[in-house]
């Protein structure tokens, strides 16, 4: 029987490309993993940003606890001074967790607006000029912080004495995650473009 009639359902319509993140339900991934340049990303680094959007918000929330308590108690006249290093390394963790998951997201300054009205070529210039100038920088981060790192594993904090290699160890993973970022975008806007792709309209992401 053929099923043309006027009563038969209608499929709904497709999504947009964005927000179908390879297959998995939207639902559940879109409140971690951005539906923004789905082309740039590849499917098997979602969960490493998933999981740096729950690192940033129990940083947050450590943070802010961190500092509540510690005021609250200095007020009482009986302070806890271990609270000073939770700060500190919440505050730290926080801070470079941050940066890795901007640099995946791309919610990093960027000028949207100006690229978006160059030609195909020149767009490809800048965005590639501009991911190199910041994997130069992750690269720094791990170097550089790695060294930092193995000093600070000999410094310690009073009053608990925990090495503070254990608040910096944070800059190379950083760095390690940012440069694998860039090249993933690179790698994906040589071969998919850096044009075509816009983000969606806000309304397209809202489900019924």
């Amino acid at each position: 029987m053929s099923s043309t009639g006027t009563g038969a359902a209608e499929a709904p319509p497709p999504r947009h490309p964005s927000f179908q993140l390879h297959g998995r339900p939207a639902l559940l991934s879109a409140p971690f993993v951005s539906p923004r340049e789905r082309h740039l990303k590849w499917p098997g680094l979602d969960c490493v940003e998933a999981a740096l959007y729950l690192a940033c918000g129990a940083c947050i929330i450590g943070f802010s606890l961190a500092v509540l308590c510690d005021v609250g108690t200095r007020e009482i006249g009986r302070p806890w001074l271990w609270l000073q290093q939770v700060t500190t390394g919440f505050f730290a963790w926080g801070v470079f967790v941050g940066m890795a998951l901007a640099a995946r997201r791309n919610d990093h300054m960027y000028l949207t607006e100006i690229v978006h009205t160059m030609s195909e070529r020149n767009r490809t210039i800048i965005e590639v000029f501009s991911r190199l100038v910041v994997l130069c920088v992750a690269l720094c981060l791990v170097v550089f912080g790695w060294q930092n790192f193995r000093l600070d594993m000999g410094s310690y904090r009073m009053p608990s004495l925990i090495p503070l290699g254990y608040y910096t160890v944070v800059v190379p993973i950083a760095g390690v995650l940012i440069a694998l970022f860039q090249v993933e975008q690179i790698v994906n806007g040589l071969k998919h473009g850096f044009v075509g792709h816009e983000e969606p309209p806000v309304e397209e992401a809202i489900y019924e």
